[in-house]
């Protein structure tokens, strides 16, 4: 007999790195949270290009609790209401993380 053994481990198996927003917060990579190197970050928003600038910060800006920051205001105050997962890229020259909406 020959047998098959599953794997979810395979050489083409790659994880595609992402950030997700939901109703109230947003969800960043473990890769994206460690390339911020921050506990605080600052939200912005470019309504021409529904582009999302995640930057870290020393001072101000919103809590990142673990790898979730608490945006209810920010998505409230620019009508963002698109929900799941969507494509980053992180831009080590600002070190600053842009998601695209």
């Amino acid at each position: 007999m020959l047998y098959f053994i599953y794997s979810i481990y395979v050489a083409n198996f790659k994880i595609k790195e992402i950030g997700q927003i939901w109703r109230n917060t947003g969800t960043l990579h473990n890769t994206y949270y460690r390339e911020l190197n921050a506990k605080r970050v600052e939200l912005a928003f470019d309504r021409e290009s529904n582009l999302m600038r995640i930057k870290g910060v020393t001072e101000g800006g919103l809590e990142i609790k673990k790898t979730k920051m608490f945006g209810k205001g920010f998505y409230n105050q620019f009508n963002i209401i698109k929900k799941g997962k969507f494509e980053a890229r992180f831009d080590s020259e600002q070190k600053a993380l842009f998601v695209q909406l």
